[in-house]
Order: structure tokens, then sequence, then C-alpha cells
């Protein structure tokens, strides 16, 4: 594994290469960063040169100016951009999460960048008939942060999304090193609770422009995921609208984490089908 850095405009990018073949770029989601895909990036690296990275803000990608600055279409700039950086041609790219929001405004707006997305549980609730509930919701998660704190607002947000009181799946820190991850990605939960909630949630993914792009859109869900989660309602709705079904996945929201041999072989499978 490569660590680099790209400097891009108003931030600093950190990122991770690993093996050899075509680009795969996985776009992590909300307080995430590239240590989450690291056991599945670790199975696909002898087929693919697989980036992972932390988006601007996050982690050890520092950014400029102020989180009002961020937008789903700033965080898609950034993919692009470290997408010029290690790919000569179209790459193939995994978006977990708000990841994979990033990921469907990519393929939207840089036609031809991307050969497959594969958009694992896309929380793009504008798509829903209870739109206007999660709107709600987005709203209240800030609201909660400002007022009371990063806890209360990260328990509003779980409850309100359907994962209960409690996160997408379990995390063990069994070495130093883990240890360390799951602090750093902890100390992303304020920009995820003050910012990234609202500007994720409420984005309308332009899904003509989907369907018009040369790319493949492949839509995932966890098959332990459930229907009264926001992401498995939404990654359903997107799935229709762009004309047919999820792909299930094995684990959850975090199935990539929880489940990396599944979750390759069948990540492998979806990239092959689009190559």
């Amino acid at each position: 594994m490569n660590p680099e850095t790209l400097t891009v405009p108003g931030a600093s990018l950190y990122y991770e290469v690993r093996g050899s073949g075509s680009v795969l770029l996985m776009i992590p989601g909300g307080p995430m960063d590239a240590t989450g895909f690291a056991a599945l990036a670790d199975r696909m690296a002898d087929r693919y040169t697989v980036v992972t990275y932390d988006c601007r803000g996050n982690s050890r990608s520092p950014m400029e100016g102020s989180w009002d600055d961020l937008t789903v279409g700033l965080f898609a700039d950034d993919a692009n951009r470290l997408l010029d950086a290690v790919s000569a041609g179209p790459a193939y790219v995994l978006g977990s999460s708000g990841g994979a929001t990033y990921g469907l405004d990519l393929v939207a707006r840089y036609p031809g960048r991307v050969r497959t997305l594969v958009a694992h549980e896309p929380p793009v609730s504008e798509l829903l008939p209870d739109a206007a509930r999660y709107h709600a919701l987005n709203e209240e998660v800030g609201e909660t942060y400002r007022g009371q704190g990063v806890a209360a607002a990260m328990q509003t947000f779980t409850a309100g999304v359907g994962f209960g009181d409690g996160g997408p799946g379990p995390q063990r820190a069994d070495t130093q090193e883990a240890g360390a991850a799951m602090a750093r990605q902890a100390g992303n939960l304020d920009l995820f609770a003050g910012r990234l909630v609202p500007i994720i949630g409420n984005y309308s993914p332009d899904v003509e422009a989907l369907r018009k792009s040369p790319a493949r859109i492949v839509v995932g869900v966890g098959d332990e995921s459930t229907p009264g989660q926001m992401p498995y309602q939404a990654a359903h709705e997107l799935a229709r609208r762009l004309g047919g079904e999820p792909v299930r996945f094995p684990g959850g929201h975090g199935g990539f984490a929880s489940h990396p041999d599944g979750f390759a072989a069948i990540l492998d499978e979806m990239l092959a089908a689009g190559g």
C-alpha cells in the first residue's frame, strides 16, 4: 500500500494505492475514511489498482474555508480530480452511502470518466414518496448538533434513518492501528452531523443524466439491510428509476467491512460484467 497526497483547490487529499490493473476508486461515505475499505481493497488488489482516500475535511485530508462551502458537487469534483491523477481512461468506481451519492454526481456530470459505478446503498431520500420527512430529519440533525452536540445528533440520525440507536455495523479495535483509525474517524463525526447529513440527504440525483450516461450503474443493497432503513428504500427506488433491481451484497450498510470476502466476490462479478 502506497500513501500519497493530491493537492486540489481548497484541500489536500490523502489517498492510498494498492495492486495493479484497471483503476478501481473507492469513495467512502460520511465520517469514514480510506481505512474503512482496507479489507475489501486488499482482496481486490490482485486484479485492480485500488485507490482509497479520505474525503476533504475528513481524517488526513485537511480543507480550507468553511463547512458551508461543501456540496455533493465539490466532493464529486474531488473524485474526478483524483481519477485524473491515477487513471488515463475510464475507471471503475465503488461508492458507499454518501460516497455512492458523490459517485452518482460524478457519473452525471463527467460523462465518460467512469466505466462502471457500483453505488452501494446511496441515501438519496429525495427520490422517496416521504422525502419531506427525511428532509426534515436532515435539518433536525443539524439543529440537534448545534444545540446538544454530536452524540445527540448522531442518535437522532441513526434512529431517524432506521438504524436504531446504534450505527450500521459493529466495529472492533483489536490492534493499535485499528484503534487509531477508529479514533480518527470518530473525529469526523462533527463534520458529518454538522454539515454532511443535510447536503448528502437533501441531494436529488439527476436520474435523466444517469440514464444517458455511458457508464454502467449498479445499485447495491445489503442482504442484511431491512425495508425500514432509509438507504435500503432509496437504493430500491433509484434502481427502479434506472430500470432495474438492486444487486444484493453480503452484510448490511457496511457490508464491505463486515463481509469483505463475499462483498469482493460480488463486486468483482459486477465489474467484470461491465468490462
